[in-house]
């Protein structure tokens, strides 16, 4: 009995919940499948599934052992294929999802660059507002802008940044500024979209915490959504240092309470690469990586990374 064909088709079955589909993938007969998981199961002493007419089940044991197997056949073909990456030059497919903002205003003219240098190497960009699980939707690189908690994952920070609070100068001159923090309740409110149905913003000056709750005049969960209805007058918006940092010095937003930090999770945050920890990057990965964090890492290259790349990335 071939055991790592097995556990494949085993751990393909506990997706599928079918021994026809899992051939069907593999090309080869349901009769085929069945004998081997029921070879497998012998070989093993231990049930792994309850087949019926109607569906298949996986027993508690091969839940759990499903569970192991994946992070096992991940890292077995991973391994395959960065043997043969060492003795070729880097190609292939690099699957990178990244929050809107990163993806929407830095990534593109760096892709576009990144391509010159490497042109076997297709880059696939996935853009959403949340992380994403690296290897069950299959993602080589996550742009976060908090660092990974989980288990399995490593991280290179590309940059520390701040939030502001910003409006536009027709905003302010209809409305004034405010100057405090208790002030900017008073005021129209731009807020990014979160779990519960309060909203508040988190001040802090040198060890002193201030929350103010706000009525939002829109929301949305989307950053680049909320800089333009900023930049419309629409209110006051709380958004990342290196995505106004342009507006500002143009003079087309204003930041507001600048002795102030504010933010409405975490005041720790930046932009953070998260990939999957395996004893050896895959050279496509590395590279990607050196080469974005040679346009935007560092306190001085974060603020103009932002509708700037372009001009950066020759």
């Amino acid at each position: 009995m071939d055991r790592l064909r097995a556990m494949e088709l085993f751990l393909s079955i506990s997706k599928t919940e079918s021994f026809s589909e899992t051939a069907r993938q593999f090309g080869v007969s349901a009769t085929s499948v069945s004998r081997t998981i029921t070879e497998f199961e012998n070989a093993l002493n231990v049930k792994l599934l309850l087949r019926s007419t109607r569906q298949v089940v996986l027993t508690e044991a091969g839940q759990e052992y499903a569970r192991q197997l994946e992070g096992i056949l991940w890292n077995i073909n991973e391994a395959h294929r960065n043997i043969t990456e060492i003795r070729a030059a880097p190609k292939g497919t690099l699957r990178v999802h990244s929050r809107m903002m990163f993806g929407l205003g830095v990534l593109p003219p760096l892709i576009a660059a990144f391509r010159q240098q490497y042109p076997d190497i297709l880059v696939e960009l996935v853009l959403s507002e949340s992380k994403t699980d690296l290897r069950r939707n299959n993602f080589d690189i996550d742009f976060r802008i908090s660092p990974p908690v989980e288990a399995g994952l490593k991280r290179r920070i590309l940059f520390k940044s701040e939030r502001y609070l910003v409006a536009s100068p027709a905003y302010l001159a209809a409305r004034g500024t405010p100057t405090r923090p208790a002030e900017v309740a008073q005021h129209a409110c731009l807020a990014y979209l979160l779990p519960g149905d309060q909203y508040c913003w988190r001040f802090k000056q040198d060890e002193i915490q201030e929350e103010v709750p706000i009525k939002p005049r829109h929301v949305t969960n989307n950053g680049v959504a909320l800089l333009e209805l900023a930049r419309l007058g629409e209110g006051i918006a709380l958004l990342d240092d290196y995505t106004v940092h342009n507006d500002i010095t143009r003079g087309t937003l204003v930041r507001l309470c600048p002795d102030h930090r504010v933010t409405n999770t975490t005041f720790e945050e930046g932009m953070y690469a998260t990939i999957l920890d395996t004893a050896m990057i895959p050279a496509k990965i590395r590279l990607f990586l050196d080469f974005i964090a040679s346009h935007v890492s560092g306190k001085t290259l974060r603020f103009t990374a932002y509708g700037k790349a372009a001009a950066g990335a020759g």
